[in-house]
């Protein structure tokens, strides 16, 4: 596993925003890739143990951005197709790709989600469902 940042939410509490190497899911004919792929995920800086003799002070450190915790990823378009902008939680597996990628706040996220079609959002963290209960 790599640390890529680390980042206190509002709540005071550190996270550390990682990327581990997992295996390839199969695809629809069985075959897995025998390489791996890089998965981001989030620990919480209690669950993390430094490795003795590194590092970690060029690690980039985000504080507390207020209701900064969706992420915007704008993929490239499919066939020719226009590009376009899929909604997750900050801390959603899915959230990867993309040729750019932003941390929005709820108010955008709720923009952003007023554009898109049901086939544009994430199965995984179901922003759309996330966000009605924030109202």
């Amino acid at each position: 596993m790599v640390v890529t940042t680390r980042a206190r939410t509002r709540d005071g509490r550190w996270w550390y925003e990682c990327e581990a190497i997992l295996p390839a899911r199969p695809g629809p004919d069985g075959y897995a890739s025998p390489e791996g792929m890089p998965v981001a995920i989030s620990v919480a800086a209690e669950n993390i143990a430094p490795i003795p003799g590194e590092s970690y002070e060029h690690v980039p450190t985000e504080g507390a951005v207020a209701g900064r915790q969706w992420l915007a990823v704008r993929s490239p378009g499919v066939h020719g197709g226009n590009p376009w902008w899929q909604l997750h939680r900050r801390d959603c597996w899915q959230a990867r790709g993309g040729w750019r990628r932003r941390q929005v706040t709820t108010a955008e996220a709720r923009d952003i989600l007023a554009t898109l079609t049901a086939d544009r959002l994430c199965d995984i963290c179901r922003p759309d469902q996330a966000l009605r209960a924030h109202r």
